[in-house]
């Protein structure tokens, strides 16, 4: 496995995976969902849309709290006011 992840190839593929959702995933496993407390495809989801909306809320109000907002192209700026 050294020797693959040594490759140009592999080193690029695998840098994608920070830009990926796959750290999203993480960060809703630090905070404790660790698996479903319902049965069935459409409470899974429901659950899981949960879990989401909660995460992103999150990193609203942790925005919001240090100073910064989103402007309609997707980078962060100081709130001026």
């Amino acid at each position: 496995m050294n020797e693959k992840m040594e490759a140009a190839e592999s080193k690029e593929i695998y840098k994608q995976r920070k830009v990926i959702v796959e750290p999203v995933f993480g960060q809703i496993k630090n905070i404790g969902f660790r698996g479903f407390s319902v049965r069935g495809k459409t409470k899974t989801s429901g659950e899981f849309s949960l879990v989401c909306a909660v995460h992103n809320i999150k990193k609203i109000t942790k925005a919001i709290f240090k100073g910064v907002v989103c402007s309609e192209f997707g980078k962060l700026v100081p709130i001026q006011g």
